[in-house]
Order: structure tokens, then sequence, then C-alpha cells
């Protein structure tokens, strides 16, 4: 029965070869269709063999081609046949052939047959490999280049701007560009986009990985995703343009070395965006507070046809913002560059357009490559304030190393907790390393604190070198927006680097002079907008906190309240509690 019971899988091929028993054959055909079929359609084999031929011919044409079918047709070169279309009806008849040379596998003679074990080995290895692309389509390119990383300078981008004005889709063209993602991800990402009648956000797919996010077409969680240029590694943040998910993206600007403010050209949006109300007022301020020295603005949708890359709404745009973001502390001549592009065409994003003659500048990419080097200080002391954390065999903990250098089973201390920690495995976006130095994202495993006792807002720090926490500390403060007045007494939320917590103005201590800087004598009874004040601020909890003239990422914050931002400051000095 043995020879019988394999006989379905290789006897159609078995057919070709023996003409002569042929009778024979069609008799036990008849009787054994009926046990074939439900063998036939092994789901799991079915599926998998279309995506590895796709595979094989694409990465080494010349030796993959003969060589896979030995493998992966054996047990289904029957399924095989009828579901591919071009490829695989080449490769069942290739192992056709091979079929005759399998038994005698260990013969000297057989060629395929020969190289049978390495050929296993590498299978196996892109088996892997293919299932870890379907989860995370991102990951085996960033594996793929360790030995260039530690060269390459890390710069995080931060894409900020009004609700719609297309940050993730820009986020998504990029990596495709730059080949973090493949072109089959984002053509299922287009037809699943495509049955909910949404054709034009399957780039920001790419980013915004929840479902809610997909179906609402709104990002609100800051999307991370990694490229690479020549000369640098960056690290995309998409941030949330809508106002409910403001917190978040102040999170995000955080992290950032560079902001990438997205403005839309199409008649109408830029103007709701811009208009007292609007994210892209917002964002670029608060970019500005959390420490963004240099903004790129990208005029996008320059495709669409109410615009039509027409020279005269560019300028429009820029003639708006500009006296803007000059007023939030932005340098026009050196912080400020302003370019046209098309997120979802990915016009002038890596290539320079056609249609588009009168922008002379470098397209997107190239801008990014070709800016100069950031300053950090890598012998500093250690700060990492905490973005998020989560439980994945042990306690892992996100952030960017502001300043320092972390490496493996460091000992670190975890402020305001004084929690003693070990650092058991260190990840640079995603990809394993032994040390990492300032501006890299990354991801901790430690060892010796629980993730409840971890919130975000805490601090790495090394035991030499604490930073400062505290409830109570004097900061200037530059009220933005109130309607009303502030008196001692308000109360309203502070984010101060990763951290946010509650904070109430305790006392006004003076009032500032916009443009001579002198403080008054006398104590203020108010401050009202617009006006610039020192005051003494208590938090509900005590926070992690430097004063800005120490470690200026620290020492900035902004306090909002009923879903606006308020105020900008500074923390100039940190006042010790009385017991």
């Amino acid at each position: 029965m043995d020879p019988r019971d394999a006989a379905p899988d290789s006897w159609e091929q078995d057919d070709d070869v023996e003409a002569p028993v042929d009778g024979k054959l069609d008799s036990e055909f008849a009787a054994l269709n009926v046990n074939a079929k439900p063998f036939v359609p092994n789901i799991n084999a079915v599926e998998f063999v279309p995506s590895f031929f796709q595979k094989g011919p694409s990465e080494d044409p010349d030796s993959c081609a003969d060589v896979e079918p030995v493998v992966a047709t054996v047990e289904v070169a029957e399924t095989a046949a009828p579901v591919e279309n071009g490829d695989s009806e080449m490769t069942t008849e290739e192992t056709w052939d091979l079929k005759g040379v399998e038994p005698n596998e260990e013969e000297p003679g057989g060629g395929p047959g020969g190289n049978g074990g390495p050929i296993v080995v590498e299978e196996i290895l892109e088996e892997e490999v293919l299932e870890e692309e379907e989860e995370v389509p991102i990951m085996p390119k960033v594996v793929a280049l360790p030995p260039d990383a530690p060269k390459k300078e890390h710069v995080n981008v931060v894409f900020i701007g009004h609700v719609d004005a297309g940050k993730s889709t820009i986020g998504g063209q990029i990596m495709y560009l730059t080949g973090m993602v493949e072109k089959r991800t984002l053509e299922k990402y287009e037809r699943e986009a495509k049955e909910k009648n949404r054709e034009t956000w399957y780039l920001s797919w790419a980013l915004d990985t929840n479902q809610e996010e997909r179906d609402k077409g709104k990002t609100v969680e800051v999307g991370r995703a990694y490229f690479e240029t020549e000369k640098k590694h960056f690290t995309i943040l998409d941030a949330p343009g809508h106002k409910s998910f403001v917190p978040n993206m102040i999170g995000g600007a955080s992290q950032a070395d560079l902001a990438v403010l997205v403005i839309s050209a199409r008649k109408g949006e830029f103007e709701t965006g811009f208009e007292k109300g609007g994210q892209t007022r917002e964002h670029a301020m608060l970019a500005k507070t959390a420490g963004v020295k240099h903004l790129i603005i990208l005029v996008n949708k320059m495709d669409d046809p109410t615009v039509n890359w027409s020279l005269e709404r560019y300028e429009e745009c820029k003639e708006k913002l500009v006296p803007f973001l000059k007023k939030v502390g932005f340098n026009p001549k050196k912080d400020i560059h302003f370019m046209p592009c098309s997120g979802l065409t990915g016009a002038n994003l890596k290539e320079p357009v056609e249609s588009c003659t009168w922008y002379t500048g470098l397209p997107f990419i190239p801008h990014l490559d070709s800016l100069p080097n950031l300053n950090r200080v890598s012998d500093g002391p250690v700060r990492l304030p905490i973005v998020d954390k989560y439980k994945d065999m042990g306690t892992v903990i996100l952030g960017k190393l502001e300043s320092g250098s972390i490496s493996k089973a460091q000992q670190l201390v975890m402020m305001p907790n004084r929690h003693t920690v070990e650092v058991l495995s260190l990840l640079s976006d995603d990809v394993e390393t032994d040390d990492a130095s300032p501006g890299e994202n990354l991801k901790l495993r430690l060892k010796g604190i629980e993730e409840e006792e971890i919130l975000p807002g805490f601090i790495l720090c090394n035991a030499e070198n604490l930073c400062h926490s505290g409830r109570t500390f004097d900061a200037q403060i530059v009220i933005i927006e109130h309607k009303s007045i502030i008196c001692p007494g308000y109360n309203a939320v502070l984010h101060i680097h990763t951290c946010i917590e509650e904070v109430q103005i305790t006392a006004l201590i003076c009032l500032v002079d916009k443009k001579s800087g002198e403080k008054s004598k006398t104590r203020p009874r108010f401050v009202k907008q617009d006006q610039v004040c020192i005051a003494r601020l208590r938090t509900a909890g005590t926070i992690c906190l430097e004063t800005f003239k120490d470690f200026p990422q620290m020492g900035r914050f902004t306090l909002r309240d009923e879903g606006k931002t308020i105020a900008i400051g500074k923390v100039l000095k940190l006042v010790a509690e009385r017991d």
C-alpha cells in the first residue's frame, strides 16, 4: 500500500512518463480521484507557493529558478499548476523532469539532488523572512543594514500639520520611495482601501496601522517608521493632526530634531488649517516649544486640479505663513525651508517634477540628506525621557536618548522613583545593538522594575548624575491664547518633555517687558493674552525637570487647557520643598 499512498502526489507526472501502463493507471485514477479531491485544496500550501515563487525569481533568477522546485513543489506540484499564471506553470514543468531524478537522489550524477542539503536551509531561511515580511513589512529591510547603522547620523523627523493635510500619505510615500515598504504590501493596502471606497488613503496605511485609524482616515497615535539615505538614518514620527489628539502630537514633537509642517495647497483647506482654531498654527508653535530648531514646510496637494502646480498659490501660502512663523520664534532665513510636493503621486519627494519649472531647489529626501549634522553631547549625563512602556518578556520602555550614552548591562536609575534598573537588551530602531548614542530612538528591556511602576515622563539617569525632580518651580511664561485673565490659583495641564501633569499657578512674581526684557517691580495681580510673566507653578505630583539653562530639552514646557494651548514657557529655577 505504501507506494499507492504516495501516488496521488506525483501521479499525473508518472502518467506522462510511463505510457505503457496506461490502462491500469486509468482504473486507479477513477478509484482514487474521490480521495484525492479533498487533499488537493491544501490551503496552506496553495497560499504559500505563489508568494514563494514570486520571491524566488526576483531575487536570484539564475540560481533559484532551476533549484527551488526541488523542495517546494514535491508536495504541491499538482495544486500549484492551476493557481499560478506564469511563473509556476514553468516551474511545474521543470519539476516533472526533476521527479525522475528524485528517486536517485544519492547518485553522484543527480545534479540538482546533489545540492539538496544547502537548498533546504536556504528555503527555510527564505520562508522565515517571508513570514516576517508579511506581518511587519519594514523589519527585514532594516535588519539587513546593521553594519552601516552606527556610521549614519540618527535624525528624528516629526510630520505635523492640520488634519487631512497629507502627513501620513507623505510618510507612506517616502517609505515606498526609499524601499522600506514593498510594492506588494502597498498593492494589498490599495485593494483594501478600494473596497472601503477610500483609494487615496492607501499610502497612509503604511503608518496608520490600527483599524480605527484606517477606518476614519485620522492618525491618533504617533506612528513610527524608519528610512535611510546615503548619509543619514531617519525616524519618521507621524503626529496626529486632529485637535483632540494634540497631547499625542506634543509627545511626538518632543522626540524630534526636525519638523516637517505639511500644509494643503488645495483651495479652502489651507485657509481652515491656518485660521484661528486650525492646527497649522498650533502645531508650528508646539514644535518650537518642543525644541525643534529646523522647520521644513511641505506645500502638499500641488497636483490638485484647483492648484495645478501654480506658483501664485504657493507664494500665497508662503506669504501668510512666514509672519506667523517669525512670531513663534523661527528665523525665516535660517530655520525655515519651503518646498512644493504631492504626497499621493510622490512628486518632488525624491525626484524633481517636470511640470514644476519654477522650483529649483532639491526635492525633499535629497534636501533632508544635505542638512548639516546636529551637534549632540555624548559625554553628558544619561537622560532618557520615557514615552511608552509595555510588558514583553520583562519590562520594555521606549524613548529618545537626549544625552549621554547607554550600553548593555549598564546600571541606571529611574527617576523620580529612584529605582535602580539594569539594561538587559537595547534596540535602536528595532535593530539590536550593544550601545546607543544621543538622538537614537531606543527600546530598552529593563530588569529590576515592574511595568506598573513606570509612567510616561519618568526619566532614566545614571546614578552619578541624577536629574532633578520636584513639584514647585519658577518659570517664565508667555500667554499665547486665553480669553479672560489668569490669576494665581489657575489650573492647567503641563506638558514638559514626555511628561503630562496637572499644574497650578500658585503666584505671579513679575511681568517681563517683551521688547526690553525688563522685569516689573511690583507683583501683578493677573496676566492676560500676549503678556510675558514669571510665575511660580506647583504640580499635582512629583515630576522630573531641569532648568532651561542647564538642559533645554527638559526645561521647556507648554500649558494647555480646554483643548487649547494657552502658554509656553521655560523653567528658570527649581524650588526646594518645604516640609
